[in-house]
């Protein structure tokens, strides 16, 4: 990777942090910075290839403004995830709360959601949403992907939106997210892969900015695929939302200090946003 992973740790850490903090400035001033890929109503939000254009509109309606404003999401995976009345939902890096809001709203009051988030500000800002939202089959939790704090055993579904392509040891998380779902759980994830056979040029894949933008640690499909299995989960799936283009994210790969230019043949149509299912099995 050409980093640490305690670098990289830090690098997410600053910019998720950051994103959270803007949000919280924004319902102080009524203000959307125009740096802000999480600031829903500004012109940032509109532009960002990534997070733009991934609710429905009835779906966030009810929730907590600050919710939808710090979505620095890929995809829509409560919508994709089937979520059943009563379940148990752990949501990895669950930012300022929004898939974790609308999980717990699907499995009702007798299921549960979890979030799961490193960023102490991102954890401050998603228990004010959950406030704010009046539901308390919810409960955010403090730690790190690659070490779930919860019991063998003990979820039915988890989902992540954009996330585990940030984490510098992604066998471990899925050894991780294994352990926790019971047998027959569902791990149904929104995140960016990459094209099979796209390589990832070496100055894109040593930018910590670029790792924490969601681009550089981009497994392949093949990997990805290869990695699940390496877990133990089976009937793994993977399905194209999105494909991205290099001049959709000009702004973003100049602002990380790259030559344009140089590489955009490589990231042209490399780089996809994914709904990756994938099943312990029963006898697990």
């Amino acid at each position: 990777m050409g980093t640490s992973s305690a670098d990289l740790k830090n690098a997410v850490r600053e910019r998720y942090g950051a994103a959270a903090a803007r949000v919280a400035h924004q319902e102080k001033t009524g203000c959307c910075g125009p740096s802000s890929c999480g600031c829903s109503s500004g012109d940032a939000a509109a532009s960002d290839p990534i997070t733009r254009d991934l609710y429905d509109v009835s779906e966030i309606a009810s929730l907590p403004a600050d919710a939808v404003a710090a979505s620095l999401g890929c995809g829509n995976p409560t919508a994709l995830a089937t979520l059943r009345e009563g379940e148990v939902v752990l949501d990895l890096g669950s930012g300022g709360g929004i898939d974790v809001l609308l999980s717990a709203r699907r499995v009702g009051p007798t299921g549960k959601a979890y979030g799961l988030d490193m960023t102490d500000e991102m954890l401050a800002l998603a228990r004010e949403n959950q406030r704010k939202s009046g539901l308390t089959n919810v409960d955010f939790l403090r730690g790190e992907i690659e070490n779930i704090p919860l019991p063998d055993n003990s979820v039915d579904v988890i989902i992540s939106n954009c996330v585990i392509n940030l984490s510098g040891d992604k066998d471990r998380v899925l050894r991780e997210a294994f352990r926790v779902l019971k047998p027959g759980g569902r791990f149904a994830v929104s995140d960016i892969v990459r094209r099979d056979g796209a390589g990832i040029p070496a100055d894109v894949q040593r930018n910590l900015e670029l790792w924490a933008g969601c681009i550089a640690g981009a497994l392949s499909g093949e990997d990805y695929r290869s990695k699940l299995a390496a877990a133990g989960f089976g009937a793994v799936g993977i399905e194209v939302t999105r494909v991205y283009h290099a001049d959709e994210a000009r702004s973003f790969i100049e602002s990380a200090g790259l030559d344009y230019d140089a590489i955009a043949p490589a990231v042209d149509g490399a780089f996809l946003s994914a709904f990756v299912r994938a099943v312990k099995p029963a006898s697990r």
